[in-house]
């Protein structure tokens, strides 16, 4: 095998990476991930795995059923990993944002079912709350965090904030809150020497705290579901170190919500444990991208379609 476990994570998308057709080949391939695909269409009562092979791409991209789509697709791809290379153990696990949820579905902390639901209502709520407090996301390119920092801090006031949400890879960070703040943020960076300063096409402003009015419903649905102690070292995003527990993975998931992901100090951590290769399991190879612009040494693994799992043979 191109990989060895004792150097290898298994790593998760988040929310952007969908595509109409994800999973169709996998399942059509695979019996392993085809029963995934039906068990997840029984436990949400709906289709969702014709949402994902045949569209409507509007719907797909609804975060209700993005999200849910990304986690079945990413436990699809780690299931039929796992059957086809049985004993094999990653290091660590992660995920970013929605893809957490994933990466402590694969490390055995969540159940399927539990996972499945707990993200499919992590959709919801964020739409909900974009509803009630609709706010924007920017991509800022080539600003360091310390800068990026100090311009959304100059940025806010009492009544509009904004915050790095996501520090993907140095160079590349992404910013939300309150539209107006994003927006004198955005210039804010660019008069500090950004590169790029580039609104999202999204209304929920995900991890900033405009996600408080539906903390407590989540905080709710997280404590509800059952948690185990993971198997597998799983990085969480807000402190990008080991969530050893029940109590840490909970704690996490739930300060997610309003917290930075913390994805380029996740991938130092994975590193710092003799992380070397990367594989990316579910849609797409957003994540191998950020990855080798964190660690120059690293080598990432799309795994999400049947070509893929040949690949790393």
């Amino acid at each position: 095998m191109k990989i060895q476990a004792q150097a290898t994570a298994f790593v998760f998308p988040g929310q952007g990476s969908q595509a109409v057709g994800m999973g169709k080949a996998l399942a059509a391939e695979h019996a392993i991930a085809r029963e995934t695909f039906e068990e997840a269409d029984a436990i949400l009562g709906f289709s969702l795995s014709s949402l994902m092979w045949d569209g409507p791409e509007a719907d797909l991209s609804d975060t209700v059923n993005t999200q849910p789509a990304l986690f079945l697709h990413s436990i699809a791809a780690y299931r039929t990993f796992s059957r086809l290379f049985p004993g094999f153990k990653p290091v660590s696990v992660a995920g970013h944002s929605l893809g957490e949820l994933s990466a402590l579905t694969a490390s055995g902390a969540l159940s399927f079912e539990d996972g499945l639901r707990l993200v499919r209502k992590r959709g919801e709520l964020m739409k909900q709350a974009g509803e009630l407090a609709p706010g924007s996301m920017a991509a800022i390119l080539g600003v360091d965090i310390p800068t990026l920092e100090k311009v959304c801090a100059e940025a806010s006031n009492a009544d509009e904030l904004v915050q790095v949400a996501n520090d993907n890879c140095p160079g590349q960070v992404v910013i939300s809150g309150a539209k107006a703040a994003v927006e004198r943020a955005m210039a804010g960076a660019k008069a500090a020497g950004a590169k790029r300063a580039m609104p999202l096409a999204v209304s929920i402003a995900a991890h900033s705290p405009l996600m408080t009015s539906i903390q407590d419903e989540w905080n709710q649905a997280v404590d509800s579901a059952s948690m185990q102690s993971p198997k597998i070292p799983v990085i969480g995003n807000v402190h990008a170190s080991v969530l050893k527990t029940p109590e840490d993975a909970r704690a996490d998931i739930k300060a997610q919500m309003q917290s930075r992901v913390r994805w380029t100090d996740s991938v130092r951590t994975m590193s710092q444990m003799g992380v070397v290769s990367f594989v990316e399991a579910g849609t797409g190879s957003v994540l191998g991208g950020l990855i080798k612009r964190i660690s120059s040494d690293a080598v990432s693994f799309p795994l999400g379609n049947p070509q893929d799992f040949s690949a790393l043979e």
